[in-house]
């Protein structure tokens, strides 16, 4: 198989770094952002390497794989993983719809 291929969409993007924005300012430092950042990379490594292990989801045709308290959420499109969402999961999931809806 050809190598895949992370993609994040500007929504996902924004979601993470929303979530990071507002551990710096809680914690009045970024060293809990830097740690969660590398946990999403290395659980991103592990979907990379085994793109059908998050659950499927009834949405977009996408799975999930959580992270503690945080959802990625991901469609194969190989050899491409696009990240369409990263959530976390204590928030209105309602919300998290509207946002991937648009």
């Amino acid at each position: 198989m050809d190598e895949i291929e992370i993609f994040w969409t500007k929504t996902a993007v924004r979601q993470r770094d929303s979530i990071f924005d507002y551990w710096n300012g809680r914690n009045k430092s970024k060293s809990y952002s830097k740690k969660l950042n590398l946990q999403i990379r290395s659980r991103i490594a592990i979907v990379k390497k085994n793109p059908e292990i998050g659950k499927r989801t009834d949405f977009l045709d996408s799975r999930v794989i959580f992270l503690g308290h945080y959802a990625i959420i991901y469609q194969l499109n190989l050899p491409e993983i696009i990240v369409i969402g990263f959530w976390d999961t204590r928030r209105d999931p309602e919300k998290l719809l509207a946002l991937l809806k648009t």
